[in-house]
């Protein structure tokens, strides 16, 4: 049986180096304001993308490149450099959305495999067709499509590649296909900008037409999150969808959010996939490590559940994110030093997160690392930097790298359980 890709977001060389060293077997990344996450977009150099797909193939593992965005006319030429120049660097497959951009690839980089973005909308055999044809050789999903659709897909075109979401933030419209920014500040989502205005509260008004009465509908005092819906999470169905057969990659949704978010989701989705073809599938193990990042309520979307099926796809109290842990420090890429990102203390435990790899106990003047209840645990006795300063604690925005006890994994995390209405 061929294993299913796991496939995660890289928004900077960072978050590359992590989603890689935690088990993503490829990697998504886009470079200027063609890619749909134009923040993410700016995190890369044409110089830095190109070192992170050589890093990125070092490890023999794949990057995709995004210019799914939606180009003008006055565009299309530095849409046409900007393909020449990403295509000289070698990836693995560019992500399009746009019929023009697909021709656009192939007169251009016709070497470069093309997947379709999920903001093609594909949800029917019929238009994947149509896109077989032009020369796509896998489609990103749309959010909004079945199981069972994609299984007749597959029969359909069987050397179609179908790549689905499993994780991350969903979005108010029809696959991406939003305006709501565009109207209240401008700012254009299919371009890759878009201010999130669908997690805003609002207040809303019912008319009566006889006698032009306005009707003030409140949920709260701030209004209503009528049109934030809650993020993605399908970990407990990953054998559903593997069980099918008919899926070649995982996608987790997410370039623009933390170097945890990613680690961690990464991590769980490649747990998840191994214990599947290991026989050891265990749902809430992979959905109690997904709540430690901050989310706005899960629902498992439209993959395995029909639309009419869902009542709770929406957060209507607000759009804050929240989690049931803290990160409190990540580790170096050398792996001797660690940066605070929330607050350090000696003689506190920190439960360690890491990539897959053997840890040992360790005991000495810095700290001590051991391991309860199958989980391991870092105890400062000291908080010195590598100047030599030792500190009382230590908090987020110091710059200065504190000593470990030991060399440990890479981008290793270092958290801590929330703990709510003082229990």
């Amino acid at each position: 049986m061929k294993k299913v890709e796991l496939l995660s977001p890289a928004g900077n060389f960072e978050k590359l180096k992590i989603a890689l060293a935690y088990g993503a077997d490829a990697v998504y990344a886009g470079v200027s304001h063609f890619s749909l996450r134009l923040r993410s977009g700016k995190e890369f150099t044409y110089e830095s993308f190109e070192e992170a797909i050589k890093y990125t193939h070092s490890l023999n593992k794949k990057l995709y490149v995004t210019i799914n965005g939606f180009p003008f006319n006055s565009q299309i030429e530095l849409l046409r450099k900007h393909i020449e120049k990403v295509s000289i660097m070698n990836p693995d497959a560019f992500i399009v959305a746009a019929p023009g951009v697909i021709k656009l690839v192939k007169e251009v980089a016709p070497n470069i495999p093309i997947h379709l973005s999920t903001q093609a909308n594909v949800l029917s055999y019929l238009d994947a067709e149509v896109y077989w044809d032009l020369g796509v050789r896998r489609i990103i999903a749309a959010r909004e499509v079945s199981l069972k659709d994609l299984k007749k897909i597959k029969e359909h075109l069987p050397n179609l590649e179908l790549e689905v979401f499993v994780h991350g933030s969903m979005c108010f419209a029809y696959s991406g296909r939003c305006l709501i920014s565009s109207l209240q500040s401008g700012r254009v989502s299919n371009r890759g900008s878009c201010a999130n205005d669908c997690r805003f509260p609002y207040t809303m008004y019912a008319k009566n037409e006889e006698t032009k009465t306005l009707f003030k509908i409140e949920q709260s005092d701030e209004g209503t999150h009528i049109m934030n819906a809650k993020d993605l999470n399908l970990s407990s169905h990953v054998d559903t969808v593997l069980e099918s057969g008919i899926i070649d990659s995982l996608k987790i949704e997410g370039r623009t959010k933390s170097t945890y978010y990613v680690g961690l989701t990464t991590k769980t989705y490649r747990e998840a996939i191994d214990d599947f073809y290991d026989g050891r599938f265990d749902a809430s193990k992979y959905e109690e490590e997904l709540s430690t990042t901050k989310n706005r309520g899960f629902n498992d979307g439209y993959l395995v559940k029909r639309p009419f099926e869902k009542n709770n796809t929406q957060n209507l109290e607000d759009s804050i994110s929240e989690g049931t842990h803290q990160v409190c420090a990540m580790v170096s890429e050398g792996g001797n030093s660690c940066l605070c990102k929330d607050k350090l203390e000696p003689n506190l435990s920190y439960e360690l997160v890491f990539p897959k790899q053997e840890m040992k106990p360790v005991d000495n003047e810095f700290g001590e690392i051991y391991k309860n209840d199958n989980r391991w645990y870092i105890k400062f006795k000291k908080l010195q930097s590598e100047k030599g300063k030792i500190y009382e604690s230590i908090h987020s925005g110091n710059t200065n790298a504190i000593i470990l006890p030991t060399i440990l994994p890479a981008f290793s995390f270092f958290r801590r359980k929330i703990k709510k209405d003082n229990k």
